[in-house]
Formats: C-alpha cells, sequence, structure tokens
C-alpha cells in the first residue's frame, strides 16, 4: 500500500480526501472524532513541506445543495485544531481557484459538501476532475476511511488524473484491522450486539472459525438469534433488562458477568454493535460494562467498530479518561466490508 511516507510533498499542493461527516445540532459539530482523526495527516504534509493542503469532504446525504448539510461549521472546528484552516462554500470553478490561489504556504482549506452534486456518488471522472483543476493538484491522498467501501469519485474515479497515496489514519485502520483478522493474538474475542441480524449474521459466520469465542447481545441476541452447531463458541445473551411492557432492552446481569470473564480473559477483541438500546440511560448498563472492561484491558489488542458503537466509547471517555482503545475505527460500513474480505474500491486504488 502506497502511504504519504512514500512521496515527496515538499512544494506540492495536496488534495486530501477526509471523512467530515459528522453530526451536527443546530449549526454546530457535537462530536469532532473524525475531524480529530484527520489531523495526524495535515500535521504529516505540513511537516513534509506540503504547500497548500486542500481537503474535500461529503456530509449526509443532501438532494442537492442543502445550507443545513454545509461543511462550514466543521471547518470552524477544524481550525481550532489545525489553525490556518479556511472555508471555500464552492467545489470547483473560479471560486475554488481564486481561494487556492490566496492560500499561504501551509495553509488548509476545505472545500463544500461533495454530495452537493450528483457527480460524486455517480463516479463521475469529469466531476472530479474539475475538482482536481481547480486547486491545481499535483498528488491525492486518500485518508476518508469510512467511504472506501463506495465507488464515488473522490474514492475511485480519482486515480485516473493523479498520483493517489493513503493517509496516516487509512494506514492506522487498515493495519489494525488487517491484525486482527490475520494474526490476532489468542485468545481472540469478537463482541457483537446491534439490531439488525442480517448485518451482523455475515460477521458472526466470517469469524466463527478464527476468534475463540463470540459474544451476542443487543436486540439480535434478545430476538433469539441461534448459534446453531456453534453453540460451544458463541455465547448467546441469556438474560435482559425489560421495560413494563416487557420489550428486551438491555443485556442483564447474569449475561453481563459471563461477557466481562469473556473480556479479561482476551488478548485481541473485535467490539461491533452495542448490547442494549444504550441511547437510554436507563438501558446503557451492560454497553458501558463492557466499554470500560475493554478499554482496561491494556494487554489486549482492542478494536471498536460501529458508528453507534464508536459513539457510544468516544462519548463514556469524557467522563472517564482512563480507558485506551488500539483503534476506535472511524468507518461503519467499511470496517464490516473490510473485515468480511471484500474489496474496497478506495483501497484497491492504493495498492
Amino acid at each position: 500500500m502506497r502511504t504519504v511516507r512514500d512521496f515527496d510533498f515538499n512544494g506540492k499542493t495536496v488534495l486530501v480526501r477526509v471523512d467530515y461527516n459528522v453530526p451536527l445540532e443546530n449549526g454546530v459539530v457535537t462530536d469532532d472524532l473524525r475531524v480529530r482523526a484527520s489531523v495526524p495527516t495535515i500535521q504529516y504534509l505540513r511537516e513534509n513541506g506540503a504547500k497548500k493542503i486542500v481537503l474535500i469532504s461529503h456530509l449526509g446525504r443532501p438532494e442537492g445543495v442543502d445550507e443545513s448539510l454545509s461543511l462550514a461549521p466543521v471547518a470552524k472546528v477544524l481550525d481550532g485544531l489545525v489553525g490556518q484552516a479556511y472555508f471555500v462554500p464552492a467545489v470547483a470553478g473560479d471560486e475554488v481557484a481564486s481561494a487556492v490561489e490566496a492560500m499561504k504556504d501551509g495553509d488548509v482549506l476545505l472545500l463544500e459538501n461533495l454530495r452537493f452534486f450528483p457527480g460524486e456518488e455517480a463516479n463521475d471522472a469529469e466531476y472530479i476532475k474539475g475538482i482536481i483543476d481547480a486547486v491545481g493538484a499535483e498528488v491525492y491522498v486518500q485518508d476518508g476511511f469510512a467511504v472506501v467501501h463506495r465507488a464515488h469519485a473522490s474514492t475511485d474515479a480519482v486515480a485516473q488524473f493523479l498520483p493517489v497515496v493513503a493517509g496516516l489514519l487509512l494506514e492506522k485502520e487498515i493495519v489494525n484491522l488487517r491484525k486482527v483478522m490475520d494474526a490476532p493474538e489468542k485468545p481472540f474475542l469478537m463482541i457483537v450486539g446491534g439490531s439488525k441480524v442480517e448485518d451482523k449474521a455475515p460477521l458472526i459466520d466470517k469469524f466463527v472459525n478464527i476468534a475463540d469465542n463470540i459474544v451476542v447481545g443487543g436486540k439480535i441476541a434478545a430476538d433469539g438469534y441461534d448459534a446453531g452447531e456453534h453453540a460451544d463458541k458463541i455465547y448467546v445473551a441469556e438474560d435482559f433488562d425489560e421495560d413494563g411492557a416487557g420489550a428486551k432492552l438491555d443485556v442483564g446481569p447474569v449475561s453481563t458477568g459471563k461477557i466481562a470473564e469473556y473480556i479479561n480473559g482476551a488478548k485481541t477483541i473485535i467490539w461491533n454493535g452495542l448490547m442494549g438500546k444504550a441511547e437510554d440511560p436507563a438501558y446503557a448498563t451492560a454497553s458501558t460494562i463492557v466499554a470500560e472492561l475493554v478499554g482496561e484491558n491494556t494487554e489486549a489488542t482492542t478494536v471498536i467498530c460501529g458508528g453507534d458503537t464508536t459513539g457510544f466509547v468516544e462519548n463514556l471517555m469524557e467522563s472517564h479518561p482512563g480507558l485506551s482503545y488500539t483503534l476506535i475505527s472511524t468507518g461503519g460500513g467499511a470496517a464490516l466490508e473490510f473485515l468480511l474480505g471484500k474489496e474496497l474500491p478506495g483501497i484497491k486504488v492504493v495498492q
């Protein structure tokens, strides 16, 4: 895999695909995990002589231009993290060209939401070429791990026009996910939760012969997930906390105790999917205990993936600063597809 370490950026104008698909509330970023995750690559480019650094990203699923999904609020967060970061409400054309021309060495410029225009999701080569031409880019850094499973203009067609290298975030994601897939230290535990069994069953099937143990919680356990012939290896939560109507909304204390034993004895842990309806504090107990135990197991390689799970862990870390994880993945669907061994367009172009 070609990474930023394999390219001479001195004096170059660099176009970087980041993933700033962050939650917004009343125009304010409420979780800056993905912005912070992009900082090491930006700093690396600055330290290695990049003249101008232009960032592109999408936000949400707009149908045309939608000011509520503008990246302008993200640019403010970015400026607070790296300084000398600016925003232009366009992706191509004279407005972008003028903004790039005005940049000083080491400046960072964030362009507007790629998905305001259909060319992004259509993987339109002319669309991305328009951006490249306006920026005057000489090299492309792919650092948006969360989108590499999509064949979009900024993940696939871009390789027709520029050399593509992986950023530090993309490298970190791939190295750690590959490690737990190909050479996990034993015992290897996979924790699976969430609500959609159709999403999680392929993951369980993939790892049932790789992991030493698999724990199943969340709604898929409450709905009666059947471990079948692998019952000796797959532990399905057996008791639940219920609401007044009898709905099973969290893994109960007996199961949580057994899950704790698996976590404390593991040397490699992948966790994807919450243990219950954790957005309601009344049913976040099991997820909190799992997050704490995984984050306290400093002898293990620990990977957290899946949007709900990573968000939950990030929020918990604000009040529990002692927790530590090897990788809190920024990719939801991308991480799952990578773990399932699928070929991802945005990774293929850097290989």
